[in-house]
């Protein structure tokens, strides 16, 4: 179990956890082997259990912290159940919405829903989460990007204005708590995952080897959690071999 040198325990929170075969469940597994406490936040109860169930069968430490981030207080009654618990250290933000349908299809309501699960919710996660770093000045917040990211595509209307404005969001927290200590950085997953949606819905693709490894993209954002503060990255994009771009 890591530790500071007041021996309090070093937490790691990751939201936007659902399947065990996901990347939300992959990060926490990844932080939790590299010794810190993991605490695993979304919406089903049922599935965080599972997930810090295994970690903690596995040898890690774990513990399931029901969050839906669109709602700000649910966010902040995390933040103060995690100063229960110890120190936190690294936050990763994982949720997303990708509603699809043709633009002139596309409600308002499900556009709003959309930007609040990503745009809205990591800008409260990760103002919370910054509370907490920036007087410790250490610590990071990663965020979760996607293609979208980058640009606009239909039947992604919703999905791509979201995650655009996610990813500035995490640029002025960069700008904003960089010299502070804070290392924020955005994570571009430009291609499909290998993951219990993508072998659900469509098989075929897992089996062509085109998708991204759910335990190489954990990797990487424990490389970005443990960068030298000398050669921080702000943001990195990770693509299959095969994919175009």
């Amino acid at each position: 179990m890591s530790t500071d040198t007041l021996g309090t325990k070093e937490i790691a929170w990751i939201a936007g956890v659902g399947a065990k075969l996901g990347l939300g469940a992959a990060l926490a597994r990844r932080y939790a082997r590299a010794g810190l406490t993991v605490a695993v936040s979304g919406r089903t109860k049922e599935r965080l259990e599972a997930v810090a169930s295994e970690i903690r069968e596995a040898g890690g430490n774990a513990f399931a912290l029901p969050a839906d981030v669109s709602r700000e207080s649910d966010i902040t009654a995390a933040i103060a159940e995690l100063a229960k618990q110890g120190q936190l250290v690294a936050a990763v933000f994982n949720p997303s919405h990708a509603e699809r349908a043709p633009s002139l299809e596309l409600s308002a309501d499900a556009f709003e829903q959309a930007w609040r699960i990503s745009t809205l919710g990591g800008f409260l996660f990760g103002r919370e989460v910054l509370r907490v770093l920036a007087p410790a000045g250490r610590g990071s917040l990663l965020f979760t990007g996607a293609t979208a990211s980058l640009r606009g595509k239909p039947p992604f209307a919703a999905f791509a204005a979201a995650k655009a404005g996610l990813r500035s969001v995490a640029q002025t927290f960069a700008r904003e708590f960089g010299p502070k200590g804070v290392h924020v950085a955005h994570v571009v997953i430009d291609g499909g995952i290998d993951g219990e949606r993508a072998r659900s819905r469509n098989p075929q693709r897992v089996d062509a080897d085109g998708l991204l490894d759910l335990d190489a993209i954990a990797e990487v954002y424990w490389h970005l959690h443990s960068q030298h503060r000398s050669a921080w990255s702000q943001e990195v994009d990770l693509r299959p071999y095969k994919e175009p771009f």
